[in-house]
C-alpha cells in the first residue's frame, strides 16, 4: 500500500493525482479534514482508504501498517503560528514517529522539508548546514526534522528522502487562505477587483522586484515520485526550479493569462520586517547530480495552465 499523509491537502493530493496518472490507487489518505473544504480536493481521485492523522499514528506506534512507502505531507504550514510546542509536536514530533516505523520496516519516506529552513537566504539555498537558519516556528520545526534525520540515515534499509519545497503553487489550494501561493492571490484579485497589491521595495529590492524560485506543483508531485521510483542516495534534497522570478512577472504573468488587471504597490508590513525571504534560489545541483532529468515547467506556461484551471472550477475531476 502506498500511504500519503497531508493527502487532502494541497501537495498530498497532487501526489495522489500523480500516482492515479501511473495507474496507482492502493492509496491510504492520511489527513484532518476537520471544518474545512479540503475535502473537494479528494473527489476526483482514486484512493482506497482515508484515516483520521491521529488514528493513523497509534497504529504506527503499534506497528500494525503495511506500507511500500509513506508520502509525508501532513504539517501546519501556517509560518504564522507562534505555539513552538504546537509546532514542534504536529511537524517534528509526529514525523519522528513515521520515521522510527520506515527505519524498523524498510519503508520507503518521501517526505517534504522546506526551503524556510535557509532562513533568510544570506548564506544560499544549498543543502548544507551553513546555509541553514529559522525565522519562525515552522522553518525551525522542519529544520528540527531534517537534522534529526541526518543523524539516523545509516540505519534504514529503506530510502529516506527529504524534499525542501520552495514556492510551490498550483491545483487545489482553496483551502490555504493566508498560507496560499501568491499566484493563487493574485488570481483571486483580479478576479476580484482587477488590481494585484504588491510590496514596495525592501532591502534593496525596488517595487515588486522581490524574487523567488516558484514551482509549479505538478512539477513537485513529478520529483516525489521520481525520487521513489529511482535510485537516489538517502538524504535532503533541493525541490526547486533552479530559477528566480520577481513578484511583477509572476503578475504580469497572470494579467496575460485573464486578459486584464493591473499592479499596485502597497507598504511593506512591520510585522513582517526580519521575518521575510526577499529571496529564494534552489541550488539544484544535488537533485539533478543524482539523475532527476524531469525538468519544469516554465513560469508563463505554468500560471497560463494554472489560471485555466482555476477558471475551469479549480479542483480535479475522475478520469
Amino acid at each position: 500500500m502506498i500511504i500519503v499523509t497531508g493527502g487532502a491537502g494541497f501537495i498530498g493530493s497532487n501526489i495522489v493525482r500523480a500516482l492515479n496518472e501511473r495507474g496507482e490507487d492502493d492509496i491510504l489518505i492520511v489527513d484532518d479534514l476537520g471544518k474545512t473544504e479540503k475535502y473537494k480536493n479528494l473527489c476526483g481521485l482514486r484512493f482506497h482508504d482515508y484515516m483520521h492523522y491521529e488514528k493513523f499514528l497509534d497504529l504506527i506506534m503499534e506497528d500494525i501498517i503495511d506500507a511500500e512507502v509513506i508520502f509525508h505531507n501532513g504539517a501546519c504550514s501556517d509560518t504564522m503560528e507562534y505555539d513552538v510546542n504546537y509546532m514542534m509536536k504536529t511537524n517534528y514530533e509526529y514525523s519522528q514517529e513515521l520515521l522510527y516505523f520506515c527505519i524498523n520496516n524498510g519503508t520507503d519516506l518521501i517526505y517534504a522539508s522546506s526551503a524556510a529552513t535557509y532562513g533568510n537566504g544570506h548564506n544560499g539555498f544549498t543543502e548544507k548546514e551553513t546555509c541553514e537558519g529559522a525565522l519562525n516556528p515552522y522553518a525551525f520545526s522542519k529544520l528540527m526534522f531534517d537534522n534529526f534525520v541526518r543523524r539516523n540515515l545509516d540505519d534504514t534499509d529503506g530510502k529516506i528522502i527529504g524534499l525542501r519545497y520552495f514556492n510551490v503553487f498550483g491545483a487545489q489550494e482553496f483551502h490555504k487562505g493566508r498560507m496560499a501561493s501568491i499566484a493563487y492571490q493574485m488570481y483571486n484579485q483580479v478576479k476580484n477587483g482587477g488590481v494585484i497589491k504588491l510590496f514596495k521595495g525592501t532591502d534593496g529590492y525596488a517595487d515588486g522586484e522581490q524574487k523567488r524560485d516558484f514551482i509549479y506543483v505538478k512539477d513537485v508531485a513529478k520529483v516525489n515520485l521520481w525520487c521513489w521510483e529511482n535510485e537516489i542516495e538517502n538524504g535532503i534534497y533541493n525541490c526547486g526550479t533552479g530559477n528566480a522570478t520577481t513578484f511583477n512577472a509572476v503578475a504580469q504573468a497572470v494579467i496575460s493569462a485573464l486578459g486584464k488587471g493591473e499592479i499596485e504597490y502597497i507598504d511593506f508590513p512591520e510585522t513582517l520586517r526580519g521575518k521575510y525571504q526577499n529571496f529564494t534560489q534552489a541550488d539544484t545541483r544535488k537533485l539533478l547530480g543524482a539523475g532527476y532529468d524531469g525538468g519544469f515547467t516554465n513560469i508563463n506556461d505554468a500560471v497560463k495552465e494554472y489560471c485555466e484551471f482555476l477558471e475551469d472550477g479549480g479542483y480535479y475531476e475522475k478520469d
